[in-house]
């Protein structure tokens, strides 16, 4: 059905998938998870990659492949009794939510609270997903289908992934605006089986649902807790500030910072006494240093030389050592995080 597609991807794409699901994980975004790859043997030509190269099927592990694009094809075709039945069957088999007196508004309540987290989750950890129309946005709000996907080095809003998004649409810091236009196309899709004023009230909620998850998850990252919202917003808004202005690793400042490493000449400026400043009102978390990762000498990051490396290796000399270490490197750093925020964890923006 996917324009004659062949069902298989490059190999080295099945390895960046794996690269970019276990280093999501251990950020605390909700992913899909790479189950296996597996190598056809055959040559696999793609118009753009170097072909003819090697192939491979990967496998992926999520709750569903249910998109907002689904609902679109649907209301497309005006099959408003199957676009009915499937909001009931997402309700209970895949969100596990009641459906009320109206069910299609409490799917796009629960949607627009599942997406702004994962907007959220993108942020905090430096990813850009890099291709996020309706297709690729899953109804569960966990993220998947990684193609032209980076981590960006800097805190830098324009930074982009593909290399044909010429114009930013899908730039680091528009990725959460890309997300909300995507929850428009849902209630549009939704608009004969639920009231569209009740619908609009739900997706302007977006924002400040958007705010309060990334203070949360920014939080987390460095094992801290704020008091009340203001007070954590304060500090996110100064610590984005200060990496927006100056050429400090994302990963860098958040190993640094959560060990406690506040003074170290990389962070020297008046950006970061304002940041220093806001931190002294917030609390460190119990134990948030125990583990062994934050004893080492670096962060463990996944930027785009060394998705390269990992992958030369294998092309070159079959050699997929680096592969694995790479992995048991990340999963080290996701113990050290521990799990990601509850929902419960964000407080009001307003």
């Amino acid at each position: 059905y996917s324009r004659t597609a062949d069902g298989r991807l490059t190999l080295k794409g099945g390895v960046r998938e794996i690269l970019a699901t276990e280093m999501l994980e251990a950020l605390g975004v909700t992913t899909s998870r790479t189950f296996s790859l597996i190598e056809t043997g055959e040559q696999l030509v793609r118009g753009d990659e170097p072909s003819p190269t090697r192939s491979a099927v990967l496998v992926r592990m999520s709750h569903g492949h249910i998109r907002i694009g689904s609902f679109q094809r649907l209301a497309q075709r005006g099959e408003t009794a199957h676009l009915a039945r499937l909001v009931d069957y997402c309700l209970a088999k895949l969100l596990d939510r009641t459906p009320g007196d109206n069910p299609a508004l409490t799917l796009l309540e629960c949607v627009v609270e599942r997406a702004a987290d994962l907007a959220a989750s993108y942020m905090v950890a430096g990813f850009v997903h890099g291709v996020l129309n309706t297709d690729n946005i899953a109804i569960t709000a966990e993220s998947f289908d990684y193609g032209p996907w980076r981590f960006t080095p800097h805190w830098d809003p324009g930074f982009t992934a593909a290399y044909f998004d010429q114009t930013g649409l899908y730039a680091f810091a528009r990725q959460a605006e890309a997300i909300h236009w995507n929850l428009a196309q849902l209630a549009r899709s939704l608009q004969d089986l639920a009231e569209v004023d009740a619908m609009v009230e739900v997706l302007r909620r977006y924002p400040a649902l958007y705010e309060s998850r990334l203070i949360a998850r920014f939080l987390w990252r460095l094992g801290l807790d704020a008091p009340d919202a203001q007070t954590g917003r304060t500090f996110v808004v100064a610590a984005v500030e200060a990496l927006r202005g100056e050429p400090v690793l994302i990963d860098q400042f958040f190993f640094d910072w959560r060990r406690g490493e506040h003074e170290a000449p990389l962070y020297a400026g008046a950006a970061w006494d304002a940041l220093r400043t806001a931190r002294t009102a917030l609390t460190a978390r119990d134990g948030r240093t125990a583990h062994a990762y934050w004893s080492g000498e670096a962060p463990c990051s996944m930027h785009i030389d060394e998705v390269e490396a990992i992958w030369r290796a294998i092309a070159e000399a079959d050699d997929w050592q680096p592969l694995a270490d790479k992995i048991e490197a990340v999963r080290a750093m996701g113990a050290a995080h521990g799990p990601g925020p509850a929902p419960s964890e964000a407080t009001s923006a307003s």
